[in-house]
């Protein structure tokens, strides 16, 4: 979960790109509370790095904090914005 001022700022769609690029699968929405939710599945090293992305976020996005809950893989295949 990525708070912050990150709805209309291209946080989705931003985070697609970066996922992509290092090779993790998953997806990204917008939630009702003006959160985003992004679930992340690939090496470590790349997921942490995609984290990274989430706490520095898009040049107009402001990131107030990121929650991270590690969870049992889905089996996901590439990325998704929802």
């Amino acid at each position: 979960m990525v708070s912050g001022r990150v709805q209309g700022v291209f946080f989705r769609d931003s985070v697609r790109r970066r996922a992509e690029a290092v090779g993790v699968a998953g997806w990204a929405r917008n939630t009702e509370d003006g959160t985003v939710e992004a679930v992340f599945e690939g090496d470590r090293q790349a997921v942490d790095e995609l984290v990274e992305f989430c706490r520095r976020g898009p040049s107009r996005a402001e990131v107030a904090a990121v929650e991270v809950v590690e969870e049992e893989p889905e089996g996901l295949s590439g990325f998704e914005v929802r």
